[in-house]
């Protein structure tokens, strides 16, 4: 394994801890994700294991080596992207790049070859600094910069949050490549979209592990039945479908409601019916196949 943590906590003084006993392995090779929303734990767990934090309690270890006592190994052979843009803005793209090279004492000639395809597109703004750069060109110079000292593990803190969707394709066929590098990659998103893309997952919510699964397998164990029903008046049809019996769970996603039901008090006949004579006669419901995000909401509702 490459990464390994177990019962980890960690608060920062306040009334909810940011990490409450969460734990899992890592194998050699794999994408990674964290998935969850902001203020979930993601990016405190991904501090603990680059060594820039320490656990109030639990043990962790990347590459073999423990998080606490080893912490100088570990930052030479792991390589780290905040969520917040890090770089040093008045420096150049090429300044940036030869500078953190320096840091691990390599040279950016003899590692380019790690770098190429991300660079590459960087090449004719190499002279422009980085604080004029667009979202996605920030975005692949830290990458790039993460990577020149050629590391096992790469930790990166919601990389496309905040680009554009072209941008988190190229990103993600960027992760790909690397991965076949043989690369250990842990990313955390907020995009639930983004999950599937993923060897395995870790739903995480309130500093809790929700699941640990690849994201078919997680679709495989919802067994509920799902619905989705949109109609003229959106907000009332959430309201009023919260308040039927036989819905166990009923979330707003985007421009329907899914909800969860018992279907030994409902069909889609008596619920059209029950809708219809709460003044919604245009109501459309249908059964669709789950997704990663009613699953984590699904996770939500029964931990």
């Amino acid at each position: 394994m490459m990464v390994c943590f177990g019962n980890l906590y960690k608060s920062y003084g306040v009334a909810a801890a940011a990490l409450r006993g969460v734990g899992c392995t890592v194998e050699a090779g794999e994408l990674f994700g964290l998935v969850g929303p902001d203020g979930a734990g993601k990016t405190t767990l991904l501090r603990i294991l680059t060594t820039l934090v320490t656990a109030d309690s639990g043990t962790a270890s990347v590459c073999g080596l423990d998080v606490v006592r080893d912490y100088k190994r570990i930052r030479a052979c792991v390589g780290y992207m905040p969520g917040r843009f890090s770089l040093y803005q008045d420096l150049t793209v090429r300044e940036n790049l030869h500078f953190f090279a320096s840091v691990f004492g390599v040279s950016v000639r003899e590692n380019y070859h790690l770098v190429e395809d991300i660079y590459k597109p960087l090449e004719p703004f190499a002279g422009r600094r980085a604080g004029a750069l667009s979202g996605g060109m920030k975005q692949k110079l830290a990458l790039a910069c993460a990577l020149i000292h050629k590391p096992t593990v790469l930790f990166l803190d919601e990389p496309t949050t905040g680009v554009d969707p072209v941008s988190r394709k190229e990103f993600w066929e960027m992760l790909y490549r690397l991965k076949q590098q043989g690369i250990t990659i842990l990313v955390s998103t907020p995009y639930m979209d983004e999950a599937t893309r993923c060897d395995r997952i870790a739903l995480i919510r309130d500093g809790v592990f929700l699941t640990v699964d690849t994201p078919q397998q997680i679709i495989r164990q919802f067994r509920e039945t799902l619905w989705a029903v949109s109609g003229e008046r959106m907000s009332q049809l959430l309201h009023d479908l919260r308040s039927l019996p036989g819905i166990r769970s009923c979330f707003a996603f985007g421009s329907t409601h899914h909800i969860t039901v018992d279907t030994t008090l409902l069909t889609l006949e008596s619920l059209r019916d029950q809708l219809t004579a709460l003044g919604h006669k245009h109501a459309i419901i249908m059964p669709i196949e789950a997704t990663i995000e009613d699953c984590f909401m699904e996770l939500r509702v029964k931990n």
